[in-house]
């Protein structure tokens, strides 16, 4: 066989790839394992989007390519109305949305409409593994912007190097983030976007976690901000905001000249959604409840949060998103915490160097949680961790 190429070379397997047969092997040798590990909503999809799918995939115009130039118009209509709705935020479905087949699809697919061999990167340490891993097959120039605990997990924008900035081309952010759950507020999109506009950089904003929020809490959108749209394009999905994970949709929306850069290469690589699914979604962002999901959600929160603090561990619930982003109690390693953790205790957690060298010292819990009815096997989770790797060992 042909030598694969040096970008697939350059490129670890991912990371969750990884785990999934990890935790298969696990479990076909009669292993009870846990899973706090990927973020899947574990909830089924509501089930009046799914009655509304089956009469859309009815419908034969939904049966030829959708030839529309951003995507399915009704999908696009609707997804205008809900950022309005939700944001405050008026943008021209012609214009200043696209379509993606999740935006997993869109943020990578950004980088390689960007970035040429040398351009710099700015990106989030610890982030989302994807944007590392299409910006180095890129070749691009990668500044990693710390997230530190001290500053709530937002990059210190005044200690990027003026040659870094000067250099990149894209900057990107996450909140509520993954892997590390904090939220940020509007001083710090207002800060972004006069730090991108001044050294002609777009800011990437990913918003998969934007309507996964508890207790009152909103998400602020960068597009909030006067001026954004001239630098920003964000990035939206349906997976976790309606558990459609697996229908792969979402959208992209902002400045149209990075819209049109996205579209332009998306032309040449896929040809839309399902318009069927395109159909359904439109319809869940007009009309969709998913308020169930966020209550199991809160209640998984507040029982692994309470559980592990009264194991001795200091962790504050976070304001959104379904993960838990807490230190390692212990001396070890990320990596050989959560390997004790898994063979010990069977609960399966991600050490947070899969997310970047900042990661170190830390380790990713999720609230997506197969099998769990009323936050009994949260619960459980808790109870193995405190039991089997944590009192024995925890720093003093």
């Amino acid at each position: 066989m042909p030598k694969v190429s040096k970008r697939i070379e350059t490129i670890p397997p991912y990371l969750f790839a990884e785990i999934s047969r990890i935790k298969a092997e696990m479990r076909a040798k009669g292993e009870d394992i846990i899973d706090l590990g990927i973020g899947d909503p574990d909830q089924p999809t509501p089930e009046p989007i799914v009655r509304y799918a089956q009469q859309a995939v009815e419908n034969p115009a939904a049966h030829t390519y959708d030839e529309s130039p951003r995507g399915w118009t009704p999908f696009l209509e609707a997804a205008a109305r809900w950022y309005q709705k939700n944001f405050g935020v008026n943008l021209d479905p012609n214009k200043e949305l696209l379509e993606l087949i999740g935006s997993k699809e869109g943020l990578s697919h950004l980088i390689w409409a960007y970035i040429d061999e040398g351009d710099g990167i700015i990106l989030p340490d610890p982030a989302y593994p994807v944007y590392r891993i299409h910006a180095r097959m890129c070749g691009a120039n990668i500044y990693d912007a710390t997230l530190d605990e001290a500053n709530g997990f937002l990059p210190k924008l005044e200690d990027i190097p003026t040659d870094a900035a000067r250099n990149a081309k894209l900057m990107f952010t996450c909140y509520p983030g993954n892997p590390t759950g904090a939220v940020a507020p509007i001083s710090f999109y207002e800060d972004a976007v006069r730090f991108c506009k001044h050294h002609d950089i777009v800011l990437v904003c990913d918003l998969a976690y934007a309507m996964v929020t508890y207790d009152g809490y909103k998400t602020p959108s960068a597009l909030q901000v006067n001026g954004a749209k001239d630098c920003v394009i964000e990035f939206h999905s349906l997976s976790k905001a309606f558990n459609m994970t697996g229908w792969r949709i979402g959208f992209a929306c902002g400045n149209p000249d990075a819209i049109g850069a996205l579209s332009r290469l998306k032309d040449n690589i896929d040809s839309k959604q399902f318009a069927a699914i395109a159909d359904t979604a439109a319809w869940a962002l007009d009309h969709g409840d998913n308020s169930r999901t966020m209550e199991v959600y809160k209640k998984r929160r507040d029982v692994l949060v309470h559980a592990l603090n009264e194991a001795g561990w200091n962790i504050q619930p976070p304001k959104a998103s379904f993960y838990i982003w807490a230190k390692v109690p212990t001396d070890e390693t990320s990596a050989g915490f959560a390997k004790r953790l898994l063979e010990q205790a069977k609960v399966l957690v991600i050490p947070g160097t899969g997310y970047g060298p900042a990661g170190e010292g830390y380790v990713r819990m999720s609230l997506t949680v197969k099998g769990d009815q009323n936050g009994e096997r949260v619960a459980e989770a808790a109870r193995r961790i405190a039991q089997h790797a944590i009192r024995s060992t925890i720093k003093t």
